[in-house]
Parts: C-alpha cells; sequence; structure tokens
C-alpha cells in the first residue's frame, strides 16, 4: 500500500466552498482502480491549511491511473483553484509495521 500525502493550503475565506467541492471530489477518487481510502483534516493551528492523505494498492494507481484519466479533469476543475500556493504531493511505503494502541 501506498499513502499520498499532500499539504493543501487553501486561499483564505474559501474553506467552506473548498470542503463542499471536495466532497463532490470525493465521489470521483473512490472510484479510481486502485484506490482504497482518503481522510482530509483541517490543521487546527492554520484554519486554511488541510492534509490530505490517499490509500493506494500501487504508486501506479496514482501517478498514472489517476492523474492521466479524465476524472482528474473533473478533480482538477473541482479543485485547483482553491490552492495558493499549489501543494506538494509526496508517497510514502510502510517502513516498520506497527499494530494495536
Amino acid at each position: 500500500m501506498i499513502l499520498e500525502v499532500a499539504i493543501l493550503e487553501v486561499r483564505a475565506g474559501q474553506g467552506g466552498d473548498f470542503e463542499n467541492s471536495f466532497r463532490e471530489a470525493s465521489l470521483i477518487i473512490a472510484k479510481m482502480t486502485g484506490y482504497i481510502s482518503h481522510e482530509l483534516r483541517r490543521c487546527m493551528e492554520k484554519p486554511n491549511q488541510y492534509l490530505l492523505l490517499v490509500n493506494w494498492e500501487r504508486l501506479e494507481d496514482h501517478t498514472i491511473g489517476f492523474r492521466q484519466s479524465p476524472e482528474y479533469q473533473k478533480w482538477r476543475e473541482l479543485l485547483h483553484h482553491y490552492y495558493d500556493p499549489f501543494p506538494t504531493v509526496e508517497h510514502y511505503s510502510p517502513a516498520v509495521v506497527r499494530s494495536g494502541n
């Protein structure tokens, strides 16, 4: 499993609109091949900053399957105009397995 991580800086005053658009965009990504799960979190100290975490089966499911799909174009239309600056996206693979509390 691969974890996609993006810190999203949303333009001031647009958080509510962004969250509504993200709800719609979530329906798009959830249908993609290799998609496992995602969550969006809002920063408590910086209310215009969000953390997006997406679990994919393989790196290519995100970088090729999603990003080169027609569905990604709709994702972009819904979300990319909210970001300033545009986010850096990074991918993580498991290093140490931890279970339990």
